[in-house]
Formats: C-alpha cells, structure tokens, sequence
C-alpha cells in the first residue's frame, strides 16, 4: 500500500467513525437539504465541492500526507461547538460541528500542505450546514415596508399591517416564502463559489459577495412589489400565476444574470488559472506526529463527545402534577368565543389553556408548555413552537414592545382578526423572553447539572378585547411573569 493509500483509507475510516456516531445529525441535515426548498440548492453544493477537490489532485499529489497533530485540536474544538449543540438542542450547533468534525479528519489524515491546497473546497462545505431562517421576520418586514413604500410612489393606496398588506386590488402576506431568505441563502453560495472562480483579488471578492447579496434582497421587495402591481393591473388570480412564475422559474436567474453582466468588467482570474498554487506549500514539513499515536487520538475524541452528550441528555425532574394558573385580584376566570387560537407546545409533558376577564371587558388567554426534560423535538424554543403554530390559519404580524420583558409580537387570522401574544421561556430557574438567552439558560443547566424542567408560558389576548394593554394588566395583577411561572412550578 503507496503513502497516499494509507493516509486515504485512514481519512475514510475516521470520516465512517465520525458519521457513524453523529449519524442523526447527518441524516437530519440531508433531510432538510431533500426537503426545504431553502436549502435544496446544497444537494447541488456536494457535487461541486467534489469539483473542486478534482481540480486540485493532480496538482497536490506530488504532496507527501502526513499524521497532523493539531488537527485534534480541530477535532476537539469541533466535538465542543457539538456538545453545545446537544446541550442547548440548537440543530445548526450540531450540524455544524458535525461538518467540522469531518474537517478536522481531513488534517488528522493528511497534514497541514494539503489542507492549505484544499482550503476552499474545505472553506465552501461550512454552507451546506443550514442556517439563516432566523433572517425570517427581517426580510419579511423590510419586503414589506419596501412593497408600500414603492405602492405609494407608483400612485396606489396600500396599508400595512405589520407583513400584511391591504390594497384595493386585495390582503396580502408577506409570508415566509416571500420573504427571500431561500434565494438569499442560495445567491450567497453561488456569489461565494462565483467569486472564488472570478476573482483573485480579496477586495473584489467581498464585493462581489456582498453587491450580490444586497441586489437579491432588494430584487425579492421589487419581485412583491410587482406581485402587488401586477394586481392592481390584472386581478389578484392573474397576479398570483405570475408570481408564481416568475418567482419559481424565472426570477433567481434574471437576478443571478445580472449580477454577473454588471461584475464581467471586473474579472481578474484568468479561466485558465490553477486551481491552487502549490508553490506556496514547499517547505519542511511542520508538526507532523506518528500514525500510531494521532489516529487512536482522532478515533477517541468523536467517542468521548458522543458519550458525553448521551450523558447530559438522560436528566429530567418531574413536573408539579397540576401546573396552576391563579385569578389574579380584579379577575375571574371565563369562558370566551370568537377565533379559536391555541399555542404549540411539540412533546410537552404538561399542557394548560385557560382564560380569564375583568369587569372593564379585558380578556387574557394564559397557555403553559411544561417539559420534564427538553430533547429532540421537545424544546421551548424551536421552529414552529409558541404562539404561532404553521398548521393553523394564524400567523405572525408583526413585533410589539416587551410586556414585562417577555417576547411580545401580534397575530393575524384572515378576517382579519388581530391578537397580541407575550411568551416567557422559563429554563433552568431562570425567565426569559429571549429564544437566545433561554438556549443559553439550557445549556448551562445541562451542562452543569441544573434544574432540566423548562416552560413556555404564553399571555394572549384579541386587540379588540384589550390586547397588548389587556396582557400587561393581567400579568402585573398576577406579580409579573417570574411569579406566575413560580406558581406554575411550584417552586414557591
């Protein structure tokens, strides 16, 4: 067996390891690429890397590999953004330690030269992890506060509601599929590979990269504009076939199009450029290590990891049997009509739903997610989890100043029907109402053996029934958002 056999059979062997303990992860990356049309555009990506790699072996086989000692390091670092990952139940965490993982095995097997001459193809597989869906309600309420902005230019009345848009033509949202973030996560891996293909100055790299993406998000508030537009003209029916259309088939090739037309004069790598210089990688070999010594440290660590996150993952404590919920003075409990609305709380081990009134006509709907344990699929923050759940016909408006620090937003229901949610996230001892900090309230709970019961405690009510003002009365006459998840918890 030749030098390169050997260190090639042990890259495989510990990328095999490696998929095989974090093979969840894996899958449920592949999952999304298969299913999201976001993130589709990655089934493409893998190809491409292999490209990449193909351009770059005649040129670096005259390479010696070697055993590469700091690239456990690699590992660990690697294995420590994972745990996190784990620990906190945040699924880019572990994805994206899982791809560095398998980067950190690329250096344990073949050393420090060929890891510089596979830099890119390296660099590039970062954005197959999915990320970018928080961008979300970003882009949606620039698109449309763009949309009326250029309604309103063009001579047509419009009123926005926070994504909603009323015009004469007819109600439309600014949903989640409009809201770009899929062409925004697709144009930044094509300007990413474009620029790395196009360019050798950094300058106009970034430029580039950046131009592209700035031009997409501004392309997807003119693409609803026209949407709107095309309705005033035509109808709203003709418009929605357009939209369609153009958005599905046309549109990210227009934009990708003229991207490259405006960035052509600009161009300074010759088509036939190498794919890497290997000049740059000559020299005395550095930190090399015996195989005997780094590869059972490279097998070791992803075990040590994996074994680790079973073991903070088996914690619960159990749930007070019923959770209460008090009628606060100057209230009482009540049963109320109008627009259903019920929160989502995926695998909680407690649900409870109640309403209560005033004698001024407030109405508050109080809804409590208890978790013994949080896990897969049983977390208080996660996508589709709190006050909108994506199977029902409500959906986020727009957000509302804090009540009591709490994540304050406000519902539409087609009526349209206005409701202004509040939600606590309370893990660890610790109320939030911040998704980030409650993750960090988890993961150090996990980590450091705290209290693994969690909550989501959700104050509603209809504007027309008081709103935002209604939620604040109740959740002051209650003592505030810590005292009501206290009571809840019995924890006094």
């Amino acid at each position: 067996m030749t030098r390169w056999q050997r260190h090639l059979v042990t890259l495989a062997l510990l990328a095999a390891v490696i998929l095989a303990l974090f093979w969840r992860d894996a899958a449920d990356m592949a999952g999304i690429w298969w299913n999201s049309s976001t993130f589709t555009h990655c089934l493409l990506m893998v190809p491409l890397i292999g490209w990449l790699v193909a351009q770059r072996i005649d040129l670096l086989r005259p390479l010696a590999p070697t055993f590469w000692w700091p690239a456990l390091l690699w590992m660990t670092g690697a294995g420590c953004v994972w745990l996190v990952g784990e620990a906190a139940g945040v699924a880019l965490f572990r994805q994206l330690g899982l791809v560095l993982m398998l980067q950190g095995a690329v250096g344990v097997a073949l050393g420090e030269k060929l890891v510089r001459g596979l830099l890119f193809p390296l660099a590039y597989a970062l954005l197959l992890v999915p990320f970018g869906e928080e961008l979300v309600p970003l882009l949606q309420t620039f698109t449309a506060h763009i949309s009326v902005a250029l309604l309103h230019l063009s001579g047509f009345a419009a009123e926005m509601q926070g994504v909603f848009i009323t015009t004469r033509a007819g109600f439309f949202e600014v949903a989640e599929e409009c809201s770009g973030v899929n062409f925004l996560i697709a144009m930044l891996a094509y300007a990413a590979f474009a620029a790395h293909l196009c360019f050798k100055s950094w300058t106009r790299r970034i430029v580039f990269v950046v131009a592209a993406l700035a031009t997409t998000i501004l392309a997807n508030a003119l693409r609803a504009y026209g949407t709107m537009l095309a309705a005033e003209v035509w109808g709203i029916e003709a418009a929605g076939g357009i939209d369609h259309i153009v958005y599905g088939w046309i549109f990210f090739g227009l934009v990708i199009l003229i991207v490259m037309l405006a960035a052509r004069r600009w161009f300074d790598r010759p088509a036939n450029d190498a794919a890497v210089d290997v000049r740059g990688l000559e020299g005395p070999i550095r930190f090399a290590g015996p195989g005997r010594a780094v590869l059972p440290a490279a097998l070791l660590l992803p075990l040590l990891f994996a074994a680790w996150g079973l073991l903070v993952a088996g914690r619960s404590a159990p749930l007070p049997p019923t959770m209460a919920v008090e009628a606060p003075p100057g209230w009482r409990e009540a049963r109320v009509g109008g627009i259903p609305w019920t929160p989502r709380f995926d695998g909680a081990d407690q649900r409870l739903l109640r309403h209560f009134a005033n004698a001024k006509g407030q109405v508050v709907t109080v809804a409590i997610g208890g978790y013994e344990r949080q896990a897969e699929g049983r977390e208080v923050v996660a996508f589709g989890q709190g006050a909108v759940d994506p199977d029902s016909r409500w959906a986020w408006s727009a957000a509302l100043p804090a009540v009591d620090g709490g994540k304050t937003e406000r519902l539409l229901h087609p009526g349209p029907v206005l409701r202004d949610a509040a939600t606590w996230y309370v893990v660890g001892g610790d109320v939030t109402g911040s998704a980030r900090s409650a993750k960090l309230a988890g993961l150090k709970a996990r980590l450091a053996g705290g209290d693994p019961r969690a909550l989501t405690l959700i104050v509603s009510s209809e504007t027309a029934q008081g709103g935002r003002d209604a939620i604040r009365d109740f959740v002051s006459a209650s003592g505030g958002a810590r005292a009501m998840a206290d009571r809840a918890l019995k924890s006094r």
